[in-house]
C-alpha cells in the first residue's frame, strides 16, 4: 500500500474549513484530476454517506466508490473505497488560531500486483504529486474565500 502524508494551513477557522471539505458539492473544484464526485445515497455527509468518484489524470482514469468511515464534527473525515480502486483518505482538522486552521492529510491507495501495477505505480508517482501540489493550493484559496464571504 502506497502512503502520501500532506500538511497544510487554511486562512480560516477549523469549523469553516471543516465545512468546506466535508460540502462533497465543492470536491471537483479544489481536487485537482477529480472529474465526478456525486453522492449515491441521500445522505450528503457524515458517516456512511457514499460517493462515485472518476480521477481522469492523463493517461490514467480511475473509479472508486467511497464509504464515509470516519466523521467528527471540525476534527475528522476518514473515506475510504468498497467498489474500483483501493484508496483510503484520513482528513484531520485542528485549529492553529481563531482564524487558521492546520489539516492534514493521509492518502493510501493499492495498486494490483505484477509488472501491470509496477507500471502503473511510476506512471502515477507523478500525477499524483501534481495533483497534492495543485489541490492544497487550491483547497486553501477556496477555504479563504469561503471563510471571507462569511
Amino acid at each position: 500500500m502506497i502512503h502520501i502524508h500532506h500538511e497544510s494551513s487554511a486562512d480560516a477557522p477549523v469549523s469553516v474549513a471543516f465545512a468546506y471539505v466535508d460540502d462533497a458539492s465543492h470536491t471537483v473544484d479544489w481536487l485537482f484530476g477529480l472529474s465526478k464526485f456525486e453522492p449515491n445515497t441521500e445522505q450528503l455527509s457524515g458517516l456512511g454517506a457514499t460517493f462515485d468518484g472518476t480521477f481522469s489524470l492523463k493517461p490514467i482514469k480511475i473509479h472508486s466508490r467511497v464509504r464515509v468511515t470516519g466523521w467528527e464534527q471540525d476534527r475528522l473525515i476518514a473515506l475510504e473505497s468498497y467498489q474500483g480502486f483501493q484508496l483510503k483518505t484520513e482528513w484531520h482538522f485542528s485549529p492553529v488560531t481563531d482564524t487558521t486552521s492546520h489539516i492534514v492529510v493521509d492518502f493510501y491507495y493499492e495498486l494490483p500486483g505484477g509488472l501491470a501495477g509496477r507500471a502503473m505505480g511510476r506512471a502515477m508517482e507523478p500525477v499524483v504529486a501534481l495533483s497534492i501540489r495543485h489541490s492544497d493550493e487550491s483547497l486553501r484559496k477556496q477555504i479563504a474565500a469561503a471563510h471571507a464571504a462569511g
